[in-house]
This record gives structure tokens, sequence and C-alpha cells, in this order.
């Protein structure tokens, strides 16, 4: 029986050159099983036109060209050579140009399968996932219940109130975000956690979490009741327990850093073959924020690089320091000025001095926060609330955002130093980048009221131009002119394009 083909310009070149041209870029470009295979990979991956390392990179399976995707790079050697096969460098899969898109065949995924397994086994990792075969039990259900439910454009699978438990307005916020998370959705939906608190799996906030999606996306749209949730964060977050209104982004952080407690692990990769958690929420919130401290006297650098789940930004002054009519008040209140602050050097001052490593002496510095490496989901905690003894402070000052952010800009690779005098400048060399830091915006959580009273309301993303207004059990239809138009206290955001290490 011949192997199953999507694409009849596939069959047609394996009739002519055979499978070998496949398994040779995979063994040696992509799945990479052997140390000499790892080095020429390391030393080859650039797009030869742009000779840039680009992700999306596609190798032409007709002659020796890698060219990237996001420049049309690839396109255009497919266009001048009459090349219409390529495969992509990080997946695997098959590029076919004439029919304009990636193509299936049954014969290249068993050669991808098992040149993965065999970069696997190198590695001594003998399983990363298993697929899924339902059980006994299972396939009961599933003929029981025949109906399937199919999702459209406009459907509200997914669209679900939560009963307000008591000032817990904060909770259903962040729920609402996290369940909107795509990756984060897309994660609980297939099964893939694992438990590992199996003496007591009641306690795993991971596990509540994936009942939580499957509450979320059964389709039952009556308003459903976190009380399960609720206790699980007082247990393992104790500083939120109570019935007290609480901080929605205090509440973030925690929830994030309980899931990531319990859910470390479960991706399969031991602690032994990754110095780094590779968890599911490391994997989407996850980002590494570069700092760089120049000594003003020998111009040497030390740099260090934190991971955030967040990034928290200052408002800028208010707006009685600039002047009522000054346009300059509008546009330094934007989170695009808000992140130019954030990555703006900062000089120390002489109360802050600190002692270079490389002339021996406490000097005078300047310091810049970069990103050195973007998460998936980015989170931006917009600072509204000012604390301190017997003083407690809103800003309500309007911050406008967009629906689509470039992150490049504030990319520790778009950024350098003078060698001369210390001093930063921009490399132009970084627009080429941009098209991978693009980020869309997918729930914006809102806070009305005063510092010591008020009341939490979010915007979802459900699909593409369907936004919704979440207030506890209440979800009403929105605009994205009122998602831009609102305050904005968290900001959540996600890559537009995914690249999976």
């Amino acid at each position: 029986m011949s192997a199953v083909s999507g694409c009849p310009h596939v069959t047609s070149f394996k009739s002519e050159f055979g499978t070998d041209p496949f398994r040779i870029i995979h063994r040696h470009f992509i799945s990479c099983s052997s140390p000499i295979s790892k080095k020429r990979k390391a030393r080859s991956l650039f797009c030869h036109t742009c000779r840039q390392h680009a992700p999306r990179l596609h190798s032409c399976l007709y002659c020796v060209y890698f060219g990237c995707y996001g420049s049309k790079h690839i396109q255009e050697h497919s266009k001048s050579k009459r090349h219409n096969l390529a495969i992509d460098l990080t997946y695997g899969v098959i590029l076919c140009f004439s029919c304009r898109d990636y193509v299936y065949d049954e014969e290249v995924d068993e050669i991808a399968r098992r040149e993965h397994q065999r970069a696997n086994h190198s590695l001594g990792i003998m399983t990363l996932f298993t697929p899924w075969e339902p059980t006994k039990k299972e396939i009961q259900l599933l003929k029981e219940n025949p109906k399937r439910r199919k999702v459209t454009g406009n459907s509200t699978i997914g669209l679900r109130g939560l009963i307000n438990l008591g000032n817990t307005c904060f909770m259903n916020c962040i729920v609402q975000a996290l369940t909107h998370t795509p990756l984060l959705r897309d994660y609980f939906l297939a099964d893939r956690h694992i438990c590992q608190m199996e003496n007591d799996p009641q306690q795993c906030l991971v596990c509540e979490m994936a009942r939580l999606f499957q509450e979320f996306y059964s389709g039952i749209s009556t308003p459903h009741t976190p009380y399960r949730l609720l206790h699980l964060v007082w247990t393992h977050a104790r500083h939120l327990a109570g019935y007290e209104q609480q901080d929605a982004h205090e509440f973030l952080i925690a929830t994030l850093d309980v899931l990531h407690q319990h859910c470390k692990g479960s991706s399969g990769l031991s602690s032994r073959t990754s110095p780094h958690c590779n968890c599911i929420i490391d994997q989407i919130f996850t980002g590494g924020l570069q700092s760089d401290v120049t000594c003003q006297r020998c111009h040497n650098i030390s740099t260090t690089i934190d991971p955030f789940w967040d990034i928290s930004l200052d408002l800028g002054p208010p707006k009685s320091e600039l002047g009522c009519n000054s346009d300059k008040f509008e546009e330094l209140t934007s989170l695009t000025n808000c992140l130019k602050r954030f990555t703006r050097p900062e000089h120390l001052g002489s109360l802050a001095k600190i002692k270079c490593s490389k002339c021996l002496s406490y000097q005078e510095s300047t310091k810049q926060l970069t990103m050195k490496k973007l998460p998936l989901v980015t989170c931006f905690h917009l600072k509204r609330f000012e604390h301190s003894t017997g003083y407690h402070k809103k800003i309500s000052t309007f911050v406008s955002f967009p629906e689509d952010l470039d992150m490049t800009p504030f990319m520790s690779s778009s950024h350098g130093h003078d060698l001369a005098n210390g001093e930063p400048v921009i490399r132009e060399s970084a627009s080429s980048l941009s098209s991978e830091n693009k980020y869309s915006l997918y729930s914006v959580v809102n806070h009305r009221g005063t510092a010591d009273s008020g009341h939490y309301t979010c915007f979802i993303r459900q699909h593409k131009d369907h936004w919704f207004r979440c207030e506890d059990n209440l979800i009403t239809k929105a605009s994205i002119q009122d998602v831009l138009h609102s305050e904005g206290y968290l900001l959540f955001y996600h890559k537009q394009i995914l690249e999976y290490e």
C-alpha cells in the first residue's frame, strides 16, 4: 500500500529523488542526534540571503539553500528557481509553494518520528510525550455521548461568568485572563498535566485549574462558583486568605508561583537533563530581563539576567507637572513611552556607588534594563497604586495601549554600547527582528474605585476581533474601542509568532 500524502508535488518529488533528502535534512539540521550534527547546525543555520540567524528558517529540498520565511527569502528563492518544496528547519514540516500551504506526507512523517526518537535517545530522554489512547471507560462515555460541540467564529464556548464569593472580583478577573490564554488553554484541554502530588492530589492547584478549564469549555453557560480554587489559593498563599479585597496583580503572581511549584517536572524533562524548569508556566510566562551596569570611570559593563513573569511600569509624572494643555502629557502616558522610560539608562548617583570588578574601586554608574528573552505571554502591570505609611493613593491617569505591540526597540539585541565612551546606542540591524517580537492584546484587567476600595472587571478576547467584558457573573459583548479606551491595570499580550524551544 502506498503512503498517504496530502500533496501530489511531494509524491512526484519522492518518485524522482526518493526520501533521502528528507532524512538527511532531518538528521543533520533538525533532530541532530550526534555532536557533529549539532555543531554543523550551529554553524550553518542562517539565511543564505540576509545572513541572519532568524527563526522560521526553511531549507530548499532541491538545492543547498536556507532562507528565512519572515523576510520572504525562501519564497523568492522558490519563485526564481522554480523549486516548489521546502522544509521547516524547526518543526520538520513540508511547505509546498504550489499548494501554498504546509502539507502532510505519511512517509516523511514517519522519518521525522524516527529521527526525533533517535535524537531523544542520544539525550537520555526516552519519552517526551505519550499519544492519547482512550480507555474502555472513555470509549463507553464517547458512545453514550455521541453529540459533538462545534466551535465556530460566533461560538460562546469558553465564556462563563464567575460567582463573587465576597470581594473576590480580583480573583475572577485573573481566572478569566488565564482561562483565555491560548497556550494555557491548549495545554489543559489536551490533558497534558501529570499530577506531582500523588499522595494528596486534592491539594494540587494545577489539577484544580485543569478542572476549571473543563468547566469553562464544557458549553455550560450558567455562572461557575470557584470555591475550590479560592480555598486552594488560601491554603498555599496564606497572605491572600480572608474576604477582604486583594490586589489582582498580587493574586496573579501568587497563582503563577503556586502553579509553577505544583507542575514542576510534568513536561517529561528531568532536572538532570535540563538546568532550567521546563514546566508549562515557565514555558509560557517566563522571560529574561537583562541589567547592564556601566562604570562611569572605566566603562566596564557588568551584566546580569533575571527571570520575570510580568513587567511593572511607572506611569510617569502627574499631568500637573507638565501643564494641562501639554501635548507632551498624552505622549508620555502611553504603554510604549512607559517602556521607553523602563529601558532608559539611569544614573545611580553618588549615594549608590558600586564596586567595579575591573577598576576595583567604588564608582558612580549607570544602569539600563532591556529584554534579553521575551516570554510567549507578556503581562504589563501599570503601577496605579502608591502605598506608604498612612498614605494610599490610586493614579487614574489614562495610559493608551495598542492592540498590536512590537517589543523590538526594548530588546537587548536592539541595544549596544559605544566601546569608546560606554554610551548606549541603537543598532539599526535590529529592525530585521521586529516580526518575531510582535504581540497581540488578548486580555485587560481594570480597577474602578480608590486605593482603599473598588471593583475589578476585565476584557477578554474570545476569538479574533470578538471581545467580551467580564464582571463576575455577567458577560457582555464589547468592542475593541471599549477595550482600548479603558483605564488598564494589567495588560496581557501573546506573541503573534510562536517559536518553541
